[in-house]
């Protein structure tokens, strides 16, 4: 394999890469590579996976769908995260007492 030839070939392809962070699909491989996963990869990497036959550039439809599911899983883990959290306050006794006391001009 000519060396030279070979990242002739990346610096090539990625200069036709018009994203900065492309969204690549996976394609089949001898070695166990799974078709159709969608990645979003710098454009350096998503030449190197298309010259090696490893990926393929999505389209505009399957890019959007992929940006919105990765939106979506980022809203619900930021939700879960703030579910997770534990609010705790730790009051004295004088100060539980006094919130328990009757506020003048307070209605019941």
């Amino acid at each position: 394999m000519d060396l030279k030839l070979y990242y002739q070939k990346i610096r090539d392809t990625e200069a036709r890469i018009e994203d900065e962070f492309p969204v690549v699909m996976s394609l089949e491989t001898p070695d166990g590579g799974r078709p159709g996963i969608l990645t979003e990869v710098s454009r350096r990497i998503a030449a190197k996976m298309l010259v090696d036959g490893t990926a393929q550039l999505t389209s505009p439809e399957q890019r959007q769908e992929f940006q919105r599911s990765q939106a979506e899983a980022r809203r619900v883990a930021e939700h879960l995260a703030a579910a997770a959290q534990v609010r705790l306050t730790v009051l004295s006794t004088a100060e539980l007492d006094q919130l328990r006391e009757p506020r003048p001009g307070a209605t019941e």
